[in-house]
């Protein structure tokens, strides 16, 4: 009974020690300009339309929610969420590369020409 308890209990401490590691990303706006090199190739240019893997307008992300862009980038990267492109481009940034990012284009408009 002992070791069962023992088990559980640094099996909950290591839960809530991976809880708290997530939680201690803080986002960074400031450092996204050298995490979005790929991200302005599609969606920096206004009204851009993209042939792959079919015709479309590739969004504007500027001026959206950090959570919305958090939260998609996250699906693509779990594969949750998939489309040719963003599914790699995701699965190569780190949780803080993601906060960072979401960060920086929360504060844009899709006007604000990225840099």
């Amino acid at each position: 009974m002992k070791k069962s308890l023992a088990v559980l209990m640094f099996a909950a401490a290591a839960g809530a020690a991976g809880v708290a590691g997530a939680a201690d990303i803080v986002a960074n706006p400031k450092a996204a300009p050298n995490k979005i090199e790929q991200c302005i190739g599609c969606h920096g240019i206004p009204e851009y339309k993209t042939a792959f893997p079919e015709v479309y307008q590739v969004p504007m992300i500027g001026g959206q929610s950090a959570k919305y862009i958090e939260a998609a980038l996250q699906a693509y990267k779990k594969g949750d969420r998939k489309h040719p492109q963003m599914t790699p481009t995701a699965k190569v940034l780190s949780d803080q590369d993601i906060a960072d990012i979401a960060a920086y284009y929360s504060q844009q408009t899709a006007a604000t020409p990225t840099k």
